[in-house]
This record gives C-alpha cells, structure tokens and sequence, in this order.
C-alpha cells in the first residue's frame, strides 16, 4: 500500500513526542536503577512480543531469523543501552545524560564508516568535538553548582547507550531481514531479567509502581515500533533529527514534573549539542540526496 510522504515523518515525530516524559515518569517512580529497570525491561519485552503477530502477522522463517548473529547481536545490544539508560538516569541528573545520548548520529556514522565501508565525512569529526566541548560545559556547570547526582556517571552511561544504540542501528541497516520488534523485545525481557534478579521481587515494588508501569506499557512500546517503523518510510536522517526532541523537552518535562534543576552552563552546553546535532545531521541529508 502506498502511504503519503509525510506519513514517515509525522510517525517520526509521534514515536519522539511520546518518548519525550520518560525521564519524567521514571523520577515520578521514585525507583532506584535496577528496580526501574526490572519494569521497564519485562513490561515493554512484553507488550513487544505479544504484539507481534497482531502487527506483523505470521511470516515463514521468522522465529528462526532471530537466532542469526544480527538478531543476537541487537539482543543482547537493545539489552546493554536498557540497563545503562536506567542505571544511568538513577544517579546523574537527566539532562546529562540525554545530552549524552544525543551522541548516536555521530557513533552511527563511525561504524558506519568501520562496518559499512560508508565515508565519514570532516563535519562528522567538527560535530563530535562540538557535541563532547558541549557535554563538557553541562557536566563542568553541574559540579560547579554543587548539586546532587554523578555527572561523570551519567555520561559513561549515556556515551554507551549512544553507541550501543548506534551500532545497533547499523546492524538493522545491514540486516534487512530483521524482525526488528522481537529482537527487542528479547532485549528488553533480558534486560528486566537482569534488574529483577538484582532487586527481587520485594525491591520491585518499593516506589510508585503506577508510573513505572507507564513507561513500559505505554511510552517505550509506542515509541519503539513508532520509530522503527517510520524508519522504512522516511530517511534516518529525518528520524535522528526528530529524536532530538528528547534531549530538548526531557529534561524540561523533569523540571517542570519534579523541579530537577538545570545550570546556566547546563542549558547553554545542552544548546550547543543540540545545534550542533542539528546542523549535522541537515547538511549528512543533504549531501546523502
């Protein structure tokens, strides 16, 4: 069925928009890492399995496809980026580590280059400088503040959720024949797995389990197969550009949500990566048409 051109875009743009308070509801929760990530990990695994063959229907081969290199390699990768995401917003401040994360564009063009054999341009390294002196300003801001929270730690997880992301998304570009939303889902039950056997089942329920439950019932589904599917029906380009929505509005919906400050270093640093970001990721689109 042919859709119209801007279905990819605005589906995009939902699949951003509903990831944007995820920050929020996981401070909302009260919950330490290993606990958020206990919940967040079994619900979204779940809701993604199940939902599966409603979406997809029943294809020949498909449950077979999952024990090739690639789906493992997703797997086990979806479940790295889940367990450093969680752990990481536990103990930095939000925006650190969004700011952090933001970093995938610029990982995914580096594998890209080292597994593709695709060119990594000039402005590919000019951005990378930018976007870590901007991380630098925020983390630099933060400690000067004397407010609460590890920013280095928040930064190690978050430069690992962006390339484990990243490669991640170059393994679904070389791997055409992915299921993508089973992979994930595995990812993200091992993921729970792992934050349950840590925390226990009394653990778990320690916070406010209601908001935790819609992140990974409501927000994560949702935005995942958003996402994923609007990437076969616009450019990456276009999707990277508009997950940059949650490195602007999470930490504002976290301020607003829960009063979790941000510095004048922290605002002009996170300016300076999301412009930067930005600008690249404009001009990689233009020169790839």
């Amino acid at each position: 069925m042919t859709r119209h051109p801007l279905f990819g875009l605005l589906l995009a743009a939902f699949g951003a928009l509903i990831l944007t308070p995820d920050t929020l509801f996981m401070r909302l929760s009260g919950m330490d890492g290993f606990a958020m990530l206990g919940w967040r990990g079994l619900l979204t695994g779940l809701v993604l399995i199940a939902s599966w063959p409603l979406t997809t229907g029943r294809r020949p081969g498909a449950l077979a496809s999952l024990w090739q290199p690639a789906a493992l390699g997703v797997i086990i990768g979806h479940a790295t980026n889940t367990t450093l995401f969680a752990l990481g917003v536990a103990v930095a401040p939000v925006a650190i580590v969004l700011l952090s994360v933001a970093m995938i564009p610029i990982f995914a063009a580096i594998f890209g280059r080292l597994l593709l054999g695709e060119r990594t341009s000039g402005a590919t390294w000019v951005t990378m400088a930018l976007v870590l002196s901007g991380i630098a300003i925020a983390v630099l801001g933060h400690d000067a503040a004397g407010q609460g929270g590890n920013a280095l730690l928040g930064v190690a997880a978050g430069l690992g959720v962006a390339v484990v992301m990243s490669l991640n998304f170059v393994i679904i570009r070389q791997a055409h024949d992915l299921p993508i939303q089973p992979t994930m889902g595995m990812g993200s039950l091992l993921a729970g797995l792992i934050g349950l056997s840590v925390t226990g089942v009394p653990g778990m329920m320690e916070g406010h389990v209601w908001a935790i439950a819609v992140v990974g019932l409501v927000i994560l589904p949702l935005s995942f197969l958003s996402l994923s599917v609007a990437t076969r029906h616009t450019s990456a380009t276009n999707v990277s550009l508009l997950m940059l929505l949650e490195t602007v509005l999470g930490p504002v919906w976290v301020w607003i949500g829960v009063h979790e400050p941000m510095t004048p270093a922290m605002i002009l640093g996170g300016a300076l990566v999301v412009v930067s970001l930005a600008v690249y990721i404009i001009l990689e689109g233009r020169r790839a048409r």
